[in-house]
């Protein structure tokens, strides 16, 4: 079953759309990867289909039901979670509050929590520590935290690995790759296209706020055009 159905979305901001027409989709327990460049449109497209971002054209459904037009809160309950590129953290807040809130409106589970830690040691380390003198790859690992105490269905993921040492970022995608066995269906924008194609099954190449290239993992690193221009072979 599909998890998530985009269908022909278009977005953008004062009337001028930033993504065109763009089709794609997440069967249930599948990782998907969205490469793409700098201002391909990565971020304006996941905000369009969480509700932070009203669509000019197309449709998003979740589980078959319809979302396009439901605000970000109600599309959050009904289980998909975003985590942007800036993480959003409450900053003096400690590691723990932050998790706690990430189950808002219901109480945490004391199960969710635990499996959140175990994902995230070093986040029972620092559970009593501030969001801002965390580290960046630590802070990451909140952002992501986080949005698992919602328990949602769907996760999508804005460029996770910005601004994270080589290892942070690897070790970064092995937790996510621990999510997805487990049956999580994660959708990841990512500019480290090796690391997203390691890790998803599909993957299509956003350019210029189309969809110019989908396809399994293998095709994607068979393609000329992907080895020229984001895994470095000439």
């Amino acid at each position: 079953m599909a998890m998530l159905e985009v269908a022909e979305l278009s977005a953008g901001y004062l009337g001028e759309d930033v993504v065109h027409r763009v089709s794609f989709a997440a069967a249930e327990g599948e990782a998907v990867a969205v490469i793409g460049s700098n201002g391909a449109g990565k971020t304006t497209l996941f905000r369009a289909v969480c509700g932070l971002l009203r669509p000019s054209h197309g449709t998003v459904r979740l589980e078959g039901r319809p979302i396009t037009r439901r605000r970000a809160h109600d599309i959050a309950r009904g289980g998909l979670a975003y985590v942007p590129a800036e993480r959003h953290l409450f900053p003096d807040m400690t590691v723990a509050e932050n998790l706690e809130l990430g189950a808002f409106p219901r109480r945490p589970r004391a199960e969710r929590r635990a499996l959140v830690l175990e994902l995230f040691p070093r986040l029972d380390e620092r559970r009593r520590q501030r969001a801002r003198t965390l580290s960046g790859g630590e802070q990451q690992m909140l952002a992501v935290g986080r949005a698992l105490m919602s328990e949602p269905r769907l996760l999508l993921l804005d460029e996770p690995t910005t601004g994270l040492a080589p290892t942070v970022a690897a070790a970064a995608y092995t937790a996510l790759t621990s999510m997805r066995e487990q049956g999580l269906t994660i959708v990841v924008a990512e500019q480290q296209v090796p690391l997203a194609l390691e890790f998803a099954d599909r993957g299509y190449v956003l350019e210029s706020g189309r969809i110019q290239l989908g396809g399994s993992v293998a095709e994607l690193e068979g393609n000329s055009e992907v080895q020229r221009a984001y895994l470095g072979v000439a």
